[in-house]
């Protein structure tokens, strides 16, 4: 059996697009036949320009042929994200030429991966699994609401289609996306198998040893508009002068947070570049409080970040700016959660004030359990496997 992932991210990349490639193709080995082979064809590291990352363009690592892809130097913005992926499908189709594949892998959380898969698999003729980690076209129709940019949704909304309906199976990573593709695929049901938990997490200990003058609360990960930490951080930290707010990492919106007056005048916020693995989970120990925010669009009433699972696993207080779905899963599934409307300053210190006053440290077992990533992964690859 020959199995082909595609995936714009993989490690030593980081994000969570990268763990999720390298954790199905763990699965496929172990679950896959003995005759498996597995091509992956990715990027070199380049999620942020800012974390030098190296690796190498061609790599064999047992059953696993790995093809590192270069990009044009590029950042978070919007066109260079497309320019960077206007040469990653370039490349890719010429590296599919005289191959054959039985089934095609993809993992997309924007839909123009999920879509170079598709036309991948027609060429190829391969089954074809997509495994969905965003809704892409309401997030840009939210985005581009009153931008000129708007004019492009018709086609995004026809490539979506011809994409999804493509596919012999589908996977999404929060039921919030469900009823969406009830409209696109009404003849496909997708599985929902969600992100999770490392085993890196569960062997670490995450309780505070160390004395602090100031109650820490950290962010870590993308700054981009998605997240809107540059509409809720500056107000926030002007107010509690006693609380330090660090956040770990990079993206588009990073420059409206940092040139922003109020910013500029906090003297209780730092702003870090993005770390490898074993130095986050660093921070993560020395943090009281993690921190979670998404940006006040309906589309993301939807999603379910996969950062809530890492967060959960250190067993610290979490504080949510969060609604709909993510909001829901949060009550019903994570103890020790302060949940407030996106972008409200004022919910979001009441939460924060509660938390200081609660628990350090939450037992979190039954969740750590069920959200083994490891775990939830294995019935992934069985579901793979099984569209041949």
């Amino acid at each position: 059996m020959h199995i082909l992932v595609l995936s714009f991210y993989y490690p030593p990349d980081i994000g969570p697009g990268s763990l999720r490639a390298k954790s199905i193709v763990d699965a496929l080995i172990e679950e896959g036949p003995s005759d498996l082979k597995i091509d992956v064809i990715t990027t070199m590291p380049n999620r942020y320009h800012s974390l030098d990352v190296s690796a190498l363009k061609h790599e064999e690592d047992g059953k696993v042929s790995i093809n590192r892809i270069n990009l044009p130097i590029h950042k978070s913005g919007m066109f260079d994200q497309a320019k960077a992926f206007v040469s990653f499908s370039f490349k890719v189709r010429k590296l599919i030429l005289n191959k054959k594949w039985d089934i095609i892998f993809v993992t997309s959380s924007r839909l123009m991966t999920a879509s170079l898969g598709a036309w991948v698999a027609k060429q190829t003729y391969s089954k074809l699994y997509i495994d969905i980690r965003d809704l892409f076209t309401e997030t840009i129709d939210n985005i581009f609401a009153k931008k000129f940019l708007h004019v492009l949704m018709p086609l995004f909304y026809k490539i979506e289609k011809w994409t999804f309906r493509s596919a012999h199976k589908l996977n999404v990573v929060s039921a919030g996306f469900l009823d969406h593709f009830k409209k696109i695929t009404p003849n496909l049901s997708p599985s929902v198998y969600t992100n999770g938990i490392d085993k890196i997490f569960l062997e670490k200990d995450f309780s505070i040893k160390e004395t602090k003058h100031k109650p820490l609360v950290l962010y870590a990960g993308n700054i981009g508009d998605g997240q809107g930490l540059h509409k809720i951080i500056p107000i926030v930290a002007s107010k509690l002068k006693d609380i330090q707010f660090r956040l770990i990492g990079d993206g588009s919106a990073l420059n409206l947070l940092k040139d922003s007056s109020l910013f500029k005048s906090q003297t209780n916020i730092e702003l870090l570049k993005p770390v490898l693995r074993n130095e986050l989970i660093n921070e993560y120990k020395k943090a009281d409080i993690l921190f979670l925010h998404l940006n006040d669009y309906e589309a993301f009433q939807k999603v379910l970040p996969s950062k809530i699972f890492e967060y959960a696993a250190t067993g610290k207080p979490i504080l949510a700016g969060v609604s709909g779905y993510a909001a829901e899963f949060l009550r019903e599934k994570v103890e020790g959660v302060e949940i407030f409307n996106p972008c409200d300053d004022r919910s979001m210190i009441f939460g924060l004030q509660k938390l200081l006053n609660g628990p350090k440290i939450f037992n979190r077992e039954v969740f750590l359990t069920a959200y083994n990533r490891q775990f939830i992964m294995k019935k992934m690859a069985k579901d793979i496997l099984s569209i041949i």
